[in-house]
């Protein structure tokens, strides 16, 4: 890296800093804190949310499937995605947002001592949390491989400088300040993937090179579904996904939560999901392009750090390092933010009930407090391991396979038509599934990734309903909790 490129990967940190000490003068109390109160536009929180979903995993592990596969990263990542989310428009969007509004929820996960009880809330906030917190040190490691990859710099200062800046503005700013470095990333990675984009057509055969290419690339490069990417593996992406980027992620329910209104949140959820269609292919491009460029590989995981170094101009290649940095430091506020608000609202309170009395300033205090012991316990892990296993096995098994069973509980006790469905539906549900997936993954030890990812969350799905169905909990005060979710008109805000 040349000095100019270091120079803009400084500016970057600077800028991020001082969006943290800007944010601080717009935080006054936990719902500033962990939702903006509802202020955030919609195109904003729509732009947010889509960016919460990438990190530098994306251009470490998912650039090696590229490379390997070709188109099918796409279609099993990006496309479930936005077809997900575009789901989630008219299912949970909305949904999310009235209870903030109407009910003064400010953790996604706030209204399930209501909807359930408090056992059932409080083994679905301990087992996220702590899945978070691997989830976060996976997403350390990899912004780390790829500092090492353009400048050499070992894995721990990388997780270390990453860690401090993070720690200062979504400890100062909160929510607003991980919106708006969303809003920055989303510049940021504009600027840099269409540079990327153009340099891989011009080093090419420009323009035709996106139909050209195909017949050029290694066998099943331009198949949607090849190697273990299945149209199993597709479907059951599909329904994880559904449920992790509407709510099951809890930080994505934040950006709806944020929005001003219920039909707000809608339009920025439609937002979110034609991104998710659109944006990705212009950034897989050159990824589905490498092997022409840069073929023959020892460490797929390096293609992406390879292009750039082969086809940036200095400055450039620095605005590619930051937007790398942009991502994973977005997502990991994103959650450091909204595990803060489980920990602040869901958990603390119930072992230390005196919290609840805390006045709004010391609330604040003990809100913020927790954002940093998070965000330093993941970058804890991350260093000790250094980068040990495979970051994809990391994020797609662990984190997606047991996403179901936590999230399906959460999101479906939403919907009127899963009213049936008490705490016993639910603490089974969850138990199941992350049983069946620890003996599917462990005892069985199976290495087919649609089985690992997908009979879990069919599990936790079945037994939910049937629960329900079999013993139904319903209430009174459980039903006008749903019943307040469904209204078309979004209530008065609080």
């Amino acid at each position: 890296m040349s000095a100019l490129d270091w120079s803009v990967l400084a500016a970057y940190f600077v800028v991020m800093i001082g969006i943290g000490v800007w944010s601080k003068g717009r935080v006054h109390t936990v719902v500033d804190f962990f939702t903006a109160r509802g202020r955030i536009p919609w195109w904003l929180a729509g732009i947010s949310h889509h960016m919460s979903g990438y990190s530098a995993i994306m251009f470490v592990a998912f650039a090696a499937v590229a490379y390997d596969y070709g188109l099918a990263m796409y279609v099993w990542w990006a496309l479930t995605i936005g077809i997900g989310v575009g789901i989630g428009a008219f299912l949970w969007a909305a949904r999310w947002n009235r209870l903030r509004a109407a009910h003064g929820v400010a953790s996604p996960l706030e209204y399930l001592a209501r909807r359930y009880n408090l056992p059932a809330q409080q083994v679905l906030a301990y087992s996220g949390a702590l899945l978070k917190v691997v989830d976060i040190a996976a997403k350390w490691v990899a912004i780390a491989i790829l500092l090492r990859g353009f400048a050499g710099i070992p894995i721990f200062w990388g997780i270390l400088v990453t860690g401090l800046v993070t720690m200062v503005y979504i400890t100062a700013g909160g929510l607003w300040a991980d919106v708006l470095t969303d809003f920055g990333q989303f510049v940021i990675q504009g600027v840099a993937g269409i540079a990327m984009f153009f340099a891989v057509l011009g080093h090419l055969d420009g323009l035709p090179t996106l139909w050209t290419m195909w017949d050029r690339l290694p066998e099943g490069h331009g198949d949607p579904f090849a190697g273990p990417y299945t149209v199993t593996f597709f479907l059951a992406l599909l329904f994880i996904k559904t449920f992790e980027y509407n709510g099951g992620m809890w930080n994505l329910a934040q950006r709806y939560m944020a929005a001003p209104s219920g039909s707000e949140a809608k339009r920025s959820a439609l937002l979110s999901s034609a991104l998710w269609l659109v944006w990705p292919l212009i950034l897989f491009i050159p990824m589905f392009a490498a092997p022409l460029i840069v073929p023959g590989l020892a460490d797929a995981e390096e293609a992406y750090v390879k292009l750039a170094q082969t086809l940036l101009p200095q400055g450039v290649v620095g605005l590619v390092l930051a937007g790398f940095f942009s991502h994973t430091m977005a997502m990991v506020s994103s959650d450091a933010n909204v595990i803060s608000s489980v920990i602040t609202r869901d958990i603390a309170p119930v072992l230390m009930p005196r919290l609840r009395r805390l006045a709004d300033a010391a609330q604040l205090t003990f809100a913020r407090v927790t954002t940093f012991v998070f965000v330093l316990i993941s970058m804890v892990i991350a260093i000790t391991t250094e980068g040990q296993g495979a970051v994809l096995k990391i994020v797609v098994d662990l984190v997606a396979a047991t996403m179901g069973p936590i999230s399906i509980p959460l999101m479906l006790g939403m919907l009127p038509w899963f009213r049936r469905s008490g705490p016993l539906a639910a603490i089974v549900s969850w138990a199941a599934g992350l049983s069946v997936w620890a003996y599917v993954k462990w005892i069985a030890g199976s290495t087919d990734q649609a089985v690992v990812v997908g009979v879990p969350l069919v599990t936790s799905l079945v037994l939910y309903v049937a629960v329900g169905l079999l013993r139904p909990e319903r209430t009174r005060d459980r039903d006008e909790l749903v019943d307040s979710l469904n209204d078309d008109h979004d209530p008065a805000r609080t």
